[in-house]
């Protein structure tokens, strides 16, 4: 539910109980300036910060990993071939 800074001020020991039912968010103007949520649901924020902040990149692309190979899963990289590239300065080719 939104609420005004104002109303908040005012009505903070209902906007505390409606947090167990969604969180409570606070407005000044068209601004969220904060929001009340349940505890038990900020539990479960810290603890995934927490466990994002420890995860580095070489993990998640051992998870990655990890994944494709339970799921059997197997890049097709295409066949490379050359190309006319105009930028090697070939002599073969001819100047405008």
């Amino acid at each position: 539910m939104k609420w005004t800074l104002e109303e908040a001020q005012k009505q903070l020991s209902l906007i505390i109980n409606a947090t167990s039912q969604e969180p409570q968010l606070i407005y000044t103007q068209e601004e969220l300036v904060a929001a009340i949520v349940d505890p038990e649901l900020f539990k479960e924020f810290l603890n995934w910060r927490q466990q994002a902040a420890k995860t580095s990149l070489a993990q998640v692309f051992k998870e990655l990993q990890q994944l494709c190979a339970e799921e059997n899963y197997s890049l097709e990289i295409p066949v490379r071939s050359d190309r006319h590239n105009p930028f090697t300065g070939d002599e073969n080719e001819q100047s405008l």
